[in-house]
């Protein structure tokens, strides 16, 4: 066991009320915020800005149900967009009690093909965006003295590295890595941090771009991309409703015992 700070996970004015969900126009993102918008919070969703649309159908879903909900269009590697995020979360819905860093990219090629144009672009929003979303929220929450949840994404891939996205696994190990440390640091301010490690959930970023849930289309999408990635051909896929239950727990107090961790949802494809 590594030393660390004295912990304070369990502060008890910790009630979540708003959470800033990235990359949420779509996938994942789009399940968590649901599912943290079901749960009685109000969401700040954003992702990039040529997704300005998506967005705002998101906050207008979100809106019908009772809760409120801002469009904040940003590209999370640019820290003064991050910075402003943060900021106007603040203002316009009254705190920041959760970041879920969830935007992610991948560019699929082998190892030797790999560009360094890609190289850059992956590692900006997998590494550089995810830790400035934890940074810029960590300081907001202990500006603010009540505890927070910051949640980032790893994968399965940043347990075991998988072929064709070397780069992609990479950052998915170094978001285990700031997920461990911020744990460390922040915990006496009452805030936990912990990651999830999704497998293989159908969505766009995996190349399943079909609706329709067990349609030879779909099944052939997924079988493309288990083969990619080399994973076995009966590799088990979920949708992404999967990964926004566990955010949900995450988020609630009742979890105040559990920072550091990244989560594995992916059907038993990595025991680790």
């Amino acid at each position: 066991m590594g030393s660390h700070r004295p912990q304070r996970l369990d502060m008890p004015s910790y009630h979540p009320r708003v959470a800033i969900v990235t990359g949420a126009a779509q996938g994942i993102g789009l399940s968590i915020a649901q599912h943290l918008a079901r749960d009685g919070i109000d969401i700040a969703v954003n992702d990039i800005p040529s997704k300005a649309l998506q967005i705002q159908q998101v906050v207008d879903e979100i809106k019908k149900t009772g809760r409120n909900a801002i469009a904040i269009p940003a590209d999370i590697t640019s820290e003064e967009e991050v910075k402003a995020m943060v900021e106007t979360t603040a203002r316009e819905l009254g705190s920041v009690d959760i970041m879920i860093a969830n935007a992610g990219i991948v560019r699929m090629s082998s190892f030797l093909e790999t560009t360094m144009e890609d190289f850059d672009a992956i590692t900006a929003v997998n590494f550089r965006g995810v830790f400035l979303c934890y940074q810029y929220a960590a300081k907001q929450m202990i500006k603010e003295g009540h505890g927070g949840r910051i949640i980032g994404a790893s994968s399965c891939a940043g347990k075991e590295g998988l072929i064709n996205i070397a780069v992609y696994s990479g950052t998915k190990f170094a978001v285990r890595g700031i997920t461990q440390t911020a744990a460390k640091e922040l915990g006496e301010h009452g805030i936990t941090v912990n990651a999830y490690a999704p497998g293989m959930i159908a969505t766009a970023m995996i190349g399943v771009v079909v609706d329709t849930q067990k349609s030879p289309e779909r099944e052939a999408q997924l079988a493309a991309a288990r083969k990619l990635m080399g994973l076995p051909p009966n590799t088990q896929s979920a949708e992404p409703g999967v990964v926004g239950n566990v955010v949900s727990f995450l988020c609630k107090p009742e979890s105040h015992f559990i920072t550091g961790q990244t989560i594995s949802v992916d059907g038993g494809l990595v025991f680790s």
